[in-house]
């Protein structure tokens, strides 16, 4: 790195950002307000669909799950675009740059992380199951954000890009959606599915894209970065990108082919609307 760039401070984001207070208040926000539009898609959803009140307890707790993350992916989608297209401090500088906007979302992020630990974990409780791979897709979102927050100069760049792998999830949410109210034979749920495979091509070239820039500033990341960031940020890429996306791609485009509810033990898409019949199966359910 040359010694001249490395010397000139980069401008600051508001100081703020740097109160313990501040950042507290913002993350109880973030958990405050997926808390929010969890709660809130239950009341629409059992005042407006016949599909979710038919639905099992657990499905309708993994329903409303589902709308909050394809929230949280638009939030995620919007940062992460911004990140890629915007003269900021953080394209200048990608292994330090902050703004004030980044920090906001870094927050509230962390909050919404929170909230999906909590939520996972009570339900695992509560109907006796446990998801391996979710808690651990939890966990390393998690640490990956609180890290961020923790340890302070680190830059946003590539946690605001890694936000981006959300771009799937409204469109996963609406696939399962779609699919339990019997939607599944209609143009508009495969043109869904093949927007949502798409998009999960598209992660997969932005994990690539990741790799690229985090080799390219090799140097900058080990001076930078401390090392259990450093560990769990090249973990959890190496885990999305030869692991879970090649599966998560290869399920939706069979979905596609074969339209079935495999987050519930591969049950049949129901015809117009029609629930189908339910033994209470020990399930695993995941989204992206």
């Amino acid at each position: 790195m040359d010694p001249d760039q490395q010397s000139s401070p980069l401008p600051q984001p508001s100081a703020e950002y740097f109160s313990w207070d501040y950042r507290l208040q913002l993350i109880v926000l973030g958990f405050a307000f997926y808390a929010a539009v969890f709660l809130l898609s239950h009341l629409l959803s059992v005042s407006l669909s016949h599909t979710y009140t038919s639905l099992l307890a657990k499905e309708k707790v993994f329903w409303n799950l589902a709308a909050t993350r394809a929230v949280f992916g638009i939030q995620s989608t919007v940062a992460g675009l911004r990140a890629l297209t915007e003269d900021s401090l953080l394209t200048r500088d990608r292994m330090r740059g902050q703004e004030d906007w980044s920090w906001f979302t870094v927050l509230t992020a962390t909050g919404f992380f929170v909230f999906e630990n909590i939520a996972l974990h009570a339900s695992s409780v509560v109907f006796r199951s446990f998801d391996l791979p979710l808690a651990t897709h939890h966990f390393f979102a998690l640490s990956s954000y609180a890290g961020a927050v923790v340890w302070d100069s680190l830059g946003h760049f590539l946690p605001m890009v890694t936000l981006l792998l959300e771009m799937s999830t409204p469109f996963t949410c609406m696939s399962w959606m779609l699919l339990k109210a019997g939607w599944a034979s209609t143009l508009f749920w495969r043109a869904n599915q093949w927007v949502m495979i798409h998009t999960f091509h598209c992660r997969m070239v932005l994990t690539y894209y990741m790799w690229w820039v985090s080799l390219s500033h090799w140097g900058e990341l080990n001076a930078h970065v401390v090392l259990p960031q450093r560990v769990l940020f090249f973990t959890g890429l190496a885990l999305l990108t030869f692991i879970i996306n090649p599966i998560w791609t290869h399920k939706k485009t069979m979905q596609l082919l074969n339209p079935v509810d495999w987050n519930f033990g591969n049950k049949p898409a129901p015809i117009n609307g029609a629930s189908q019949g339910q033994s209470g199966v020990s399930v695993k359910p995941h989204t992206s």
